[in-house]
């Protein structure tokens, strides 16, 4: 069974998906497993988009 979620709510994106897909503007930008999204996000509109939330205490970004 396959299931979509839009959520803004990273901590639970980051505890319930198998794969995140990050959308700017309508387009998918970057797709990533929770872990490499969160840890080492590709793209600087993903690693601006995660600056500013707590959705975890070992998450490390830098921007």
């Amino acid at each position: 069974m396959s299931m979509l979620i839009v959520t803004h709510e990273m901590g639970f994106a980051r505890k319930v998906a198998d794969r995140i897909v990050f959308m700017d503007k309508g387009a998918i930008i970057e797709q990533a497993s929770p872990e490499a999204f969160f840890t080492e996000p590709k793209t600087e509109r993903a690693r601006q988009f995660l600056a500013g939330m707590d959705y975890g205490p070992d998450l490390n970004v830098s921007i």
